[in-house]
This record gives C-alpha cells, structure tokens and sequence, in this order.
C-alpha cells in the first residue's frame, strides 16, 4: 500500500545504503520532501556541532527516520573497548542527537510529528558476540520509549522498528561473512543459509520492506501508536 506523504519534511539518517537508503527512496516517492544525512557526504551522526549547523534546514520538519548505525562482533571478553565505544557512540549517541534535533524543531514550529528509530532484535533477543551491538540497540529501544513519552504532550509520536535479519551491506562489515559467502557460494547463498537456520519463516526480510513497514509507523494510519517496538523479526525471537 503506499502511503501520500506529501507536503511533509522528512529526515533520515543513514539514508544512503540499506534501511536508510529503501526509507529515503520511499518517501521522496511519496511526496515527501527528504533530508538525508549519512556518513558518506561527512556527516557525523554522533556530533552536536553537525546538527546544530543541520538545525535551519530542520525547521519544518514533520518526519524523522533515526536509522544510522554500525554492527561489531565478538565476545565480551575479546572485545576492544575502542570497538565498543564506537558502537555505543554511534547507535545510541548519534540517535540520541538526532532524536534531540527532530523533537526540538517539532516542539518549535508546533504542529507535532512522527518518529522512527531503527532498533534491532539483537536489543531484545540475547546472543554471543553481539554484546557491543546488542546493548546500543536496547538502549535505542528504551530511548524512544522515553521519548514517546515525552514527545506525547507536543503531538510527536515515536515509535521503534526491531529487524531481524536484513538483507544490508551491514553484513559486509563483520569478519565472519566473507568466509560464509565463500562456503556458500555467493553473497546470496550466504544470506539465504543464515535465513533459514535462524528464522521459521525461513527467509529475512528486504530494505524495501522494513521501508514500508517505517512508513507505517510514520503515517496516519499509526496515529495512535506511540511508544511501540515493531519486532519484524520473521519468527527469530520466538
């Protein structure tokens, strides 16, 4: 179903590869006006001077996708702190940040609006190796609880979307894909292995679907849905 987001403003993060870039497409199709602020144009999500600059440009906002984000794996007990300070500073500070901007332009021009955070199943289902990226994650998660709360009197809903696994360049980044791709066969054939041993359904989800099941959330139809964690998960945390 697509939605009219017509006349809106929209930011999202992270928008130019994965969840950021399907979220971004869908809206400007949609008649959303979409600023995108992402890492390979040298934005930095987890620094308040980049958004104190970005704030004019923020004004009108209606819509916001707090999306940017990085994965790590490894054990606790392995683990660089240099590597977990920057999943932390990332995940959580940057959508800290960037919860702090779209809420105040909300709250300044008045007429409320809707967020919406990517998340992660790995902030709700425990696993090895994914302590870094697991604990950012929940942390995302009980952020836009609060914030859904807070934003409730100004008209700004917020709500947070929990992917299991989805078919990212974000699986490039970790040490162990390169070898399952190289087992498998193909990037493919190592996407769908990993699908069908972790999840009932037995397949992950597309971009282009969590893009709309964001767009969702955002729109009309979610307006009485605050403080919400859509878990899209395909069965895994069952």
């Amino acid at each position: 179903m697509t939605r009219s987001f017509t006349g809106c403003s929209a930011l999202v993060t992270g928008h130019a590869s994965g969840i950021g870039a399907a979220t971004a497409a869908l809206l400007a199709e949609s008649g959303a006006r979409v600023v995108g602020v992402d890492v390979s144009r040298g934005q930095d999500v987890t620094s308040p001077a980049m958004w104190d600059a970005l704030a004019g440009e923020l004004a009108d906002l209606d819509l916001a996708v707090v999306n940017a984000g990085i994965s790590s794996a490894g054990a606790i007990a392995d683990m660089d702190f240099a590597t977990w300070r920057r999943t932390l500073a990332v995940n959580l500070d940057g959508a800290m940040l960037t919860l702090r901007a779209a809420m105040r332009a909300m709250i300044a021009h008045g007429r409320g609006g809707a967020i919406v955070v990517t998340a992660s199943i790995s902030g709700i289902k425990a696993e090895p190796g994914v302590g870094a990226y697991g604990a950012s994650k929940a942390g995302v998660i009980q952020l836009a609880r609060v914030a859904a709360k807070e934003g409730a009197p100004h008209g700004i809903r917020v709500n947070a979307i929990a992917p299991g696994g989805v078919d990212t360049p974000i699986w490039d980044q970790l040490d162990f894909f390169p070898a399952m791709v190289a087992e498998q066969g193909s990037r493919e054939a190592a996407i769908d292995a990993m699908a069908k041993a972790a999840t009932p359904l037995r397949r992950w989800a597309s971009a282009d679907e969590v893009a709309r099941q964001i767009a969702f959330l955002l729109s009309d139809d979610a307006a009485n849905i605050t403080g919400a964690v859509l878990t899209a998960d395909g069965g895994y945390s069952l």
